[in-house]
């Protein structure tokens, strides 16, 4: 009986805990080994050459005759084809399947984005928890039950744009779990998930004003029961949360031009803001606090009101601008006041794209986008729909870029849904106890549990002494990659693709039907999961390790499949979405 760990070389060590990981058969116990790293350095070795799919095409139609400066020209959009329309999924979703790619194959990009603007959400987190009993008084002071509704939703839910805005909102807006004090964590985390996603194709303006009055960011940012300035003692109200509206959350720190440069002067870049407008900001936002005083989920769910003793009414300047008479008006003023700064259009729609699409978009790109956040076309500011379609719909989204080039790398997050989407996983339970992956044996990553306000990476971050930071490009991601938790990557992938984890299992039923024919096998995975991001050579390697194992063998089909995916998810190619 042929060995799936004969791919995987290496002696066993010890696994991730729930999964049990330990030398056996690849439809058996998982293995967690040193050498599942092997694959990655191997398959690199292969090249990291761009995919074979095609890019997205545009026809121009021109009058016969050709065309004249008042001719005119009428520009037509083909419908994608199946590898264009996984590119675009996995820009926009957390991870493609074959249905969803026929699906925009059949109604278009455009279609696509319009019913999936239109689908409600079947279940909030907030309500989610709730009917599954995690309000019962045993986890008060329990996270029984984020962490399956956020992998629950994320994996199963048909509002997949909707997910993967929300969570690109939330590497913006962030609010990490365990940084939230607090009985019933579990909930106030769920009901802050759920305004970033209840407002993701909502407008910003609002979404800003829904984060504010959130008790999860009043907690996690240190403003909740925050109060106005005492003379007497020589306290002043906590400024981390004006601080970081400002900086993280909407105009950052340097002015920008509408495509992402900065500002000069005298040759240097010009501030936006400096601590005296933190001072003065933060004295809007004080005297926040819970609506009413019983302890129970529902307390966490509501917004912040005032709290007339604790709040600032005195003026308070910031940005060129005063604001006074306190409470909720005057939180309101200064919301609009930033809101209206010229740097919000730029710096949001430049993170939004990386979030997206690319680490890099170019200044055209942000241009485009940001101009479109400025004003949807009917002087609306802010209108996330317009933003999305903007970033997914513009040429340089569309366009597969040359062999080679560089997009942005996968969040582990993300490539995890990708496997759990394509190969239709389920929790037959609804446990999804799928749990904490922070750790470097596991992603390195969990949406919902950053370790502080600047989430997992910065989107300026570039990894030092790189052909990256020479060119002037950014990688984001890179910031949580390093040897340990590629490793630990490929083995957590190792066993979750072979066992699961928890009750949490793919259904390889459609794929089993390729495994005999190793071609077809590596050709249906690579537009499922890799967008057909694979080249030539790299699927040559892959189909190579597969071939190795008889089809015909005890466990053969099962084996051929789990090292068709390892290596695929292992691979530069993958990791790298063009």
């Amino acid at each position: 009986m042929t060995k799936w760990d004969d791919y995987v070389a290496g002696s066993p060590e010890a696994g991730s805990g729930d999964q049990g990981q330990r030398t056996g058969e690849w439809s058996g116990d998982a293995v967690a080994t040193t050498g599942a790293a092997l694959p990655l350095l191997a398959l690199a070795a292969c090249g990291g050459g761009g995919g074979d799919g095609g890019g997205g095409s545009t026809s121009v139609a021109t009058p016969a005759g050709g065309t004249t400066p008042s001719a005119p020209i009428v520009v037509v959009t083909p419908p994608p084809t199946a590898m264009e329309a996984s590119r675009f999924l996995a820009q926009a979703t957390m991870g493609a399947t074959r249905a969803l790619i026929d699906t925009v194959v059949s109604r278009g990009y455009d279609g696509w984005l319009t019913d999936q603007f239109a689908m409600p959400r079947a279940i909030t987190h907030y309500d989610w928890l709730y009917a599954n009993g995690h309000a019962e008084e045993i986890n008060r002071f329990k996270l029984n039950g984020f962490d399956p509704t956020m992998w629950r939703q994320l994996i199963v839910e048909p509002d997949q744009l909707r997910q993967r805005v929300g969570m690109a909102l939330l590497d913006i807006f962030v609010v990490g779990v365990d940084g939230v004090i607090n009985s019933w964590r579990s909930f106030s985390m769920a009901a802050y998930v759920d305004i970033l996603l209840n407002n993701a194709f909502g407008n910003y303006r609002e979404l800003m004003g829904a984060v504010t009055t959130s008790f999860a960011m009043s907690s996690f940012l240190t403003y909740f029961q925050n109060r106005k300035a005492n003379p007497t003692t020589g306290t002043q109200p906590d400024e981390n949360y004006a601080r970081e509206l400002m900086q993280l959350f909407t105009i950052g720190l340097y002015q920008l031009n509408m495509d992402g440069s900065l500002k000069m002067s005298g040759g240097q870049p010009i501030e936006t803001y400096s601590q005296a407008d933190v001072s003065g900001l933060a004295r809007v936002f004080t005297g926040l606090v819970h609506p009413n005083f019983e302890d129970a989920p529902p307390r966490y769910l509501n917004p912040l009101v005032i709290n007339a003793g604790m709040n600032e009414t005195g003026a308070s300047n910031f940005l060129g601008t005063t604001v006074s008479g306190g409470g909720m008006a005057a939180i309101n003023s200064a919301l609009d006041t930033i809101f209206a700064h010229p740097n919000v259009p730029p710096f949001v729609s430049k993170q939004l794209i990386q979030r997206l699409v690319t680490s890099n978009p170019s200044p055209a790109y942000i241009n485009r986008v940001a101009t479109k956040f400025a004003d949807n076309g009917q002087g609306v500011r802010g209108d996330m729909k317009a933003v999305i379609r903007a970033i997914l719909l513009d040429s340089e989204a569309r366009t597969l870029p040359a062999s080679g080039a560089i997009g942005k790398l996968r969040e582990p997050v993300i490539r995890f849904t990708n496997w759990a989407r394509a190969f239709g996983a389920t929790s037959p339970s609804n446990a999804w106890a799928i749990g904490d992956t922070n750790a470097v044996t596991r992603l390195n990553q969990t949406k919902g549990r950053s370790p502080s306000v600047f989430n997992f990476y910065r989107p300026g971050y570039t990894p030092v002494g790189t052909a990256l930071a020479t060119s002037g490009l950014v990688a984001p991601e890179f910031q949580i990659t390093n040897e340990q938790t590629v490793i630990g990557y490929v083995n957590f992938m190792y066993g979750v693709i072979a066992n699961g984890i928890g009750d949490v299992k793919a259904d390889y039923t459609n794929i089993l039907t390729l495994a005999a024919d190793s071609k077809a096998l590596v050709d249906e995975i690579n537009l499922v999961l890799a967008a057909g991001q694979l080249s030539s050579a790299m699927q040559a390697a892959i189909r190579g390790a597969v071939d190795g194992v008889s089809a015909t063998a005890s466990d053969g089909s099962i084996n051929r499949v789990g090292i068709a995916i390892l290596l695929t998810m292992a691979s530069p190619e993958y990791l790298n979405l063009r």
